[in-house]
Formats: structure tokens, C-alpha cells, sequence
């Protein structure tokens, strides 16, 4: 038997206590076929590639994202502004989204993600000025080859309503549900090792009509749906419950069907002890976007601390707009370096940021028995890590602490479901210059820049 590709001289982090230093992974079809020390005999190859003893992990997984918001990144008039008042600014731009301006959006997107050593990754699309631009995401998925989770976003709310965004970008209830219908009968594939998926994923608690967070509820139940929303991530968030619903962003969550092991929800900044506890015992996950909260100066979750209750935390970019980057592997940093700021050195390791990455993502799109990790059986998603000889300079006892300690890294070769998509530092698709020629034209249109550079 022979495979299809043999990774040697590798020091792999195959899952969360479970490291082979000096070793081989074999894959064969899109998965993880098996692996053993370079002592033992590894099976023949179609080809082989040598890791000179870098680091090779899992692929990372971004478990909330905002791709079209690379069409704005630091956008000048919105950089110094509050979470709401960053939103009341860009919304009017947004509502200039279309097909292709989306498409060549999320094209960049998952490139960037690649090249930062994400494999897989959710988008959370919650603006729609115009119908299909999730069909133009998947376009664009599948041309790259890149493993995506699409959620149909929503908002019915808008500023006329008593909500952030102008009406040209919410839509009405029964528009959402018959979407959300198209989107799953289309495009979610529910088999093993899938490389398209959807989620129902209304924007936010203060952003729609409690009908579509009960319906989108009930379809998740009938088609076996994961279920997405921005939680408790801004004091503001408090207010606006505390005045239209009496009560608090969780306990609204709770009382329209939500807290369920279907659901994970972005940022979660803002609940009470009692709160954590009784989401993280219904199932409930988070995704923490440590860059983005701090940018913008929102707070952040005490993702540790998440832990220690039981809830499972994954990772995420969020918006290109806030962050100004698709780097996992940032993210993954910034999580270390803020979980030892917030409680000392002995309070996290890069182990354990590194198990939010792929392990806490995989558990947020509900794909822990797949994704994740690098046991036999996994789908073919990794990583072999690429740092400067400069950088690792004396880093001779630890090759994962290293990886996040000693920046920067990139990914040298980004393999997704088997196929190698970034060989070397650089992307193998051969359009990409046309992309970004036309994405430059696109995001002037939407910044409502001059034709003058």
C-alpha cells in the first residue's frame, strides 16, 4: 500500500498530549492515514516532503469571522471608535456589498487565513444588501479548496427600529427563514469529513426579532444545525436587553431556545459566574477573538477561566475591520499573552492556547471527532510551521512553546483535506493577483474613495 504523502523529520503535536519529536504522518484520501518516530518504517509514498525538524500541528480553526470586512480594513474614520459607534460608521459602507465584491472578499479571506495555518473556518455573514452573496462565498471555497463553514446571518432590526444598521441591510423575517432554507438544501453537507457546511447564526440578541431567533432554533433542530450569535460583548449589549427585554443578554439567550450543544457564540465578555456555569452545562461554546476585543477596547473574555467552568473556547479573527488581520496564528499568540496578563505566568501555556486553536474550533463547529488534531482518521487538515533561523536562535528545549514564543510564524505548507494549498510561504493559486487587483477595486468602491490614488 502506498500512500499519497509522507511528512518526515517532523516534531508533530498530533493532540493535546499526545507529541512525537523526530517523527512521520502519512496521508492517504484526505485523511490522517497513520504516524510513528522516523526509527519506525513509514509506509511508501507518492511523495514525500521533508519537515527539517520543524514544528507540523493540526490546522487551525477560526471559529468567528467577518470575511467581507477586509473590503474596510483600518478605514480611517472608525479606528479610534467604540464598538457601536465603529459599527454605525461602517454599516452605510456595507450596504454596498454584492456578489462579487463578497466573492473576491472571502477569496482574500481564506488566503490569508492559509497563509496564517488556518485550515478550516466559519464565516459569520450577516449583512445582505443584496441576495446570493453566500453562494459567492462558496464559490470562492471551493475554487481554493478550502474546508468552510458558512452561517447564514441575519438582522431585522434597523435604525428606524430601534437598531444599529440602515434598513438597506436588514431584511424581513420571512426573506431570512426561506433563505436560510435555500442555503442548508444547497450547499450543507452533513457527511464525515465534509468541506461545506452551513449554521444559522442571526446577528445578534439587539439585531433581530425574537421570531427569527425561535424559527432559526426550530431549524437547526430539523436539520441538525449548528447555531452561531455574538453574545454578551459589549456593556451596551446589557443595557439594551435590560431595557426591551428585562433581562440580561444570557438569560434572553436561554429564553428563546439557545442554550443548547447546537450553539457557540462569539466574544461572551460580559456574563455572570452563574451564567458561565449554567451555559457551559448546557453545552454551550465560545470563541474568543482576543486581537479584535483588545483593538477595540471592548473588554475580553477570561478564556481560562471559560475553561475551568466547562465550556469549551475555540479562537477567531472576527472582522477584518477591527483586527485588520487573518492570522490564527496571531490570534493564538495574542490568546497566550493576554491569558498570562490576566493571571500570571503559571496561568496558561502555549499548549493550551494552541488547544483553543484546533481542538476548542473544531468543538464550536461540531467537529471534534474529525478536526482538530492529527489521531488516524482525521481529515488531512495541517500545518508545517515555517520561523526564521534567526527567530529560533537558542530555542532548543521546546519546539511548541517556541512556536508562539519566538515570533513570528507563518505557515510553510498549509495541506487542507489532503491537498497542498501553501507550499513554501506562498499560495499555489495562480489567480490570486487578479484577485487582488479587483478586490483593490472593489473595496474603493465600497470605502467611496476617488478614482485618484
Amino acid at each position: 500500500m502506498t500512500v499519497d504523502l509522507l511528512i518526515t523529520d517532523a516534531y508533530i503535536y498530533v493532540d493535546h498530549g499526545h507529541e512525537i519529536a523526530g517523527g512521520w504522518i502519512a496521508i492517504k484520501d484526505g485523511r490522517i492515514h497513520s504516524h510513528g518516530q522516523d526509527a519506525q518504517a513509514a509506509p511508501q509514498a507518492h511523495r514525500t516532503i521533508s519537515a527539517h525538524g520543524q514544528l507540523v500541528t493540526p490546522g487551525l480553526i477560526n471559529a468567528h469571522h467577518h470575511m467581507y470586512q477586509n473590503l474596510t480594513r483600518s478605514y480611517a474614520p472608525v479606528t479610534n471608535g467604540t464598538l457601536f459607534e465603529w459599527l454605525q460608521g461602517l454599516y452605510p459602507l456595507w450596504a454596498g456589498l454584492d456578489e462579487e465584491s463578497v466573492y473576491l472578499s472571502t477569496f482574500i479571506a481564506m488566503v490569508e487565513l492559509l497563509m496564517g495555518g488556518c485550515t478550516t473556518s466559519m464565516d459569520h455573514m450577516y449583512v445582505h444588501p443584496k441576495p446570493f452573496l453566500i453562494d459567492a462565498q462558496f464559490r470562492a471555497a471551493r475554487e481554493i479548496g478550502f474546508r468552510f463553514h458558512a452561517t447564514r446571518g441575519s438582522m431585522t432590526r434597523s435604525v428606524e427600529d430601534g437598531g444599529l444598521p440602515p434598513a438597506s441591510v436588514v431584511q424581513d423575517e420571512d426573506t431570512i427563514l426561506a433563505d436560510s432554507e435555500r442555503l442548508v438544501a444547497k450547499f450543507h453537507d452533513a457527511s464525515p469529513g465534509a468541506m461545506d457546511r452551513v449554521a444559522l447564526a442571526p446577528c445578534s440578541l439587539f439585531s433581530v426579532s425574537e421570531r427569527i431567533m425561535r424559527e432559526s432554533a426550530t431549524l437547526a433542530d430539523k436539520h441538525d444545525l449548528r447555531l452561531h450569535t455574538h453574545l454578551a460583548e459589549d456593556p451596551d449589549e446589557d443595557a439594551y436587553c435590560a431595557e426591551i427585554y428585562g433581562c440580561t443578554p444570557t438569560e434572553y439567550f436561554e429564553r428563546v431556545g439557545w442554550a443548547s450543544p447546537r450553539s457557540w457564540v462569539a466574544h461572551y465578555i460580559y456574563p455572570s459566574s452563574a451564567e458561565i456555569d449554567r451555559l457551559a452545562h448546557a453545552g454551550v461554546c465560545t470563541a474568543q477573538c482576543p486581537c479584535s476585543n483588545m483593538m477595540i477596547g471592548g473588554g475580553s473574555a477570561d478564556a481560562m477561566d471559560l475553561r475551568r467552568r466547562g465550556m469549551r473556547v475555540g479562537l477567531g479573527c472576527d472582522g477584518s475591520a477591527s483586527t485588520d488581520h487573518a492570522s490564527m496564528w496571531l490570534e493564538t499568540r495574542m490568546a497566550l499573552l493576554l491569558g498570562r496578563f490576566r493571571h500570571g505566568p503559571h496561568s496558561m501555556s502555549a499548549r493550551d492556547a494552541l488547544d483553543m486553536a484546533t481542538r476548542g474550533g473544531a468543538a464550536c463547529l461540531g467537529r471534534e471527532d474529525e478536526l482538530g488534531h492529527l489521531r488516524p482518521g482525521a481529515c488531512a487538515d495541517l500545518v508545517i510551521w515555517k520561523m526564521s533561523d534567526i527567530a529560533l536562535a537558542g530555542a532548543l528545549t521546546d519546539p511548541v512553546e517556541a512556536w508562539l514564543r519566538c515570533a513570528p510564524a507563518v505557515a510553510g505548507t498549509t495541506i487542507v483535506n489532503g491537498r497542498i494549498l501553501v507550499e513554501d510561504g506562498v499560495p499555489l493559486m495562480s489567480n490570486l493577483n487578479d484577485i487582488l487587483r479587483a478586490h483593490t477595486r472593489e473595496a474603493r468602491r465600497i470605502q467611496r474613495l476617488s478614482d485618484q490614488i
